[in-house]
């Protein structure tokens, strides 16, 4: 079960936040409650261009499932099938396809207490923020990930074997999240993964609804290297502002991101023509060659996101890349349509 405790009101959808609202109060002790056992079926159908160097035209379908087993179990899935088309930006050839199907995780959670899960098989590794929060395409304010997403994270984005998280403290000013992982070498078909262990732990302020967390991790096989990072959320009560930033170091590189996030719902509303409307800047910078980008690079994003209703997102970025190797523009185009709904009717 992943943890997003930044999460605004106004994007309730936002991380598992809206899922997991939806699947704890099963969970609650007392009578049994209304469709207790019935799986939910979440995700996202989307469309997806970046008409740079190469135009690629890119439909995705990543659908998520929740199927709580009992009071105290809940499987987890999330796949993703999706069909890429590209071709020579200008060229008058016809396009290069491929279709791709993967299952980004299947974790099945043991419940113990309030404040202890204990995961088991494929899970996203929970190093820094971006992999676990941000990567189902719904969520992430800009098309393009950071440049440093690779540190600490597999090409994959995932580990097999298990981890323990939750809450080692909280009250009503500060809460103390923790999750501690370990993954073993495989070299199965869509279970491919390396012997890993590591850690992360976090400090939330609610009444600031700011959050610093810290990541480790170190590689238990062949070259035995260290990855760590850090990582600052805040989103203030009183304005519709997101600030999200990270900073990773691994054996032979490191870099930061920075993103700010502004929606315009002080405008006549969050549904007004204007409202609709969050302007989003990031800046971020390579150092190395493992985990990013072969040369140091610096690049900044201007995205402007769209919240249509019943759930669209339009996402439109321009972005500015600076390298030993030459300078480039990056466009990114998407549009997303996020789903909610229970497998089948569940019984009183």
């Amino acid at each position: 079960m992943q943890f997003l405790f930044l999460t605004p009101d106004r994007k309730v959808h936002r991380g598992r936040v809206a899922l997991l609202a939806a699947i704890l109060p099963l969970f609650a002790s007392g009578p049994r409650a209304a469709a207790q056992d019935t799986p939910l079926i979440s995700g996202a159908v989307g469309f997806f261009s970046s008409p740079n160097h190469t135009s690629t035209l890119q439909p995705v379908l990543s659908p998520l499932l929740a199927a709580p087993l009992g009071s105290h179990l809940l499987v987890e899935s999330r796949g993703t099938l999706s069909g890429t088309f590209s071709s020579q930006t200008g060229a008058n050839g016809p396009y290069h396809e491929q279709f791709v199907a993967s299952l980004n995780y299947l974790q099945l959670d043991y419940i113990a207490t309030s404040k202890l899960t204990i995961v088991g098989g494929k899970f996203l590794t929970p190093f820094g923020t971006y992999n676990e929060r941000l990567t189902p395409i719904w969520l992430p304010n800009l098309a393009n990930a950071p440049l440093i997403l690779g540190i600490g994270i597999t090409p994959s984005g995932y580990n097999n074997g298990g981890q323990v998280r939750g809450v080692l403290f909280s009250n009503d000013k500060v809460q103390l999240n923790y999750v501690a992982y370990g993954s073993g070498s495989s070299n199965l078909h869509e279970f491919a993964s390396g012997r890993v262990a590591g850690y992360q732990l976090a400090v939330y302020l609610p009444t600031h609804r700011l959050e610093v967390g810290t990541s480790y991790q170190r590689l238990l096989q062949g070259t035995h290297v260290n990855a760590s990072g850090v990582h600052v959320w805040w989103l203030p009560y009183r304005v519709p502002l997101e600030v999200r930033s990270e900073y990773a170091h691994g054996a032979r590189s490191q870099g930061y991101w920075i993103e700010a996030a502004y929606r315009l719902s002080q405008w006549h509303g969050p549904d007004s023509l204007v409202g609709r409307l969050e302007p989003v800047f990031r800046m971020q910078q390579t150092f190395g060659s493992d985990g990013v980008p072969a040369v140091n690079k610096q690049e900044a994003d201007f995205g402007l996101d769209y919240h249509l209703p019943n759930v669209v997102r339009l996402n439109t970025s321009y972005g500015r890349s600076f390298a030993s190797t030459g300078n480039a523009n990056i466009w990114n185009f998407s549009l997303t349509y996020r789903f909610l709904f229970p497998a089948w009717k569940g019984h009183k």
